[in-house]
């Protein structure tokens, strides 16, 4: 585990060889309170996943379905209390679907931004190698506490401007970095006002 001077743990470090999504039903929901295993699964392929400029209609539908299933939890800020541990007055300001990119390709999931982190879970669980060398299946999370970060940048892919980055610096740093956003310009102004808060 990445583990920062302050002891706040923020990410696991994955292998290439060691990421495989775990496959689902397209019918499954977003949270399993006894295992929190399930979460946002949309059924498509893992191939179609890591593409990151699919078709429009292709991603419309996604967005739908995906809106559907959290409707049916009860809702972004409800996901947030459930997967991570949220302070008393903490708020959650914005949640958006992303890809977080590692070595290992982008993975898929939802980016919270709330008053005091930003907080990244995996859409599905991956598998990877514990310290002692046995495959673990987990869902990938970044926490990261906005007190903790040193600027917020934004970027492009210069080949295909439109595919857009959100790169986190963090003041021990560590470097995070978000792509495929449905609303880049929305996302990267609540994490501004984020950080500016803290």
């Amino acid at each position: 585990m990445k583990t920062s001077v302050h002891g706040q743990v923020i990410g696991i470090p994955i292998r290439s060889i060691a990421f495989q999504l775990a496959q689902r039903s397209p019918k499954t929901l977003l949270t399993d309170t006894a295992h929190n295993d399930r979460f946002l699964d949309d059924g498509s392929s893992a191939s179609k996943r890591m593409r990151l400029g699919p078709k429009i209609t292709e991603t419309v539908k996604r967005k739908l379905s995906l809106g559907a299933r959290i409707l049916q939890v009860g809702g972004m800020e409800k996901i947030f209390k459930q997967l991570f541990i949220v302070r008393e007055g903490e708020k959650l300001l914005k949640a958006s679907h992303c890809h977080l990119s590692t070595t290992a390709g982008p993975i898929a999931g939802l980016l919270f931004i709330s008053s005091e982190k930003i907080a990244f879970c995996s859409q599905k669980s991956i598998k990877f190698s514990s310290t002692n060398g046995e495959l673990v299946r987990a869902r990938y999370k970044v926490v990261i506490p906005v007190n903790k970060i040193k600027r917020v940048n934004q970027s492009l892919n210069v080949k295909k401007p439109s595919q857009k980055y959100v790169e986190i610096e963090t003041v021990d740093n560590f470097d995070f970095w978000f792509l495929g956003f449905l609303n880049y310009k929305k996302a990267f102004k609540f994490l501004q006002q984020a950080v500016s808060q803290a």
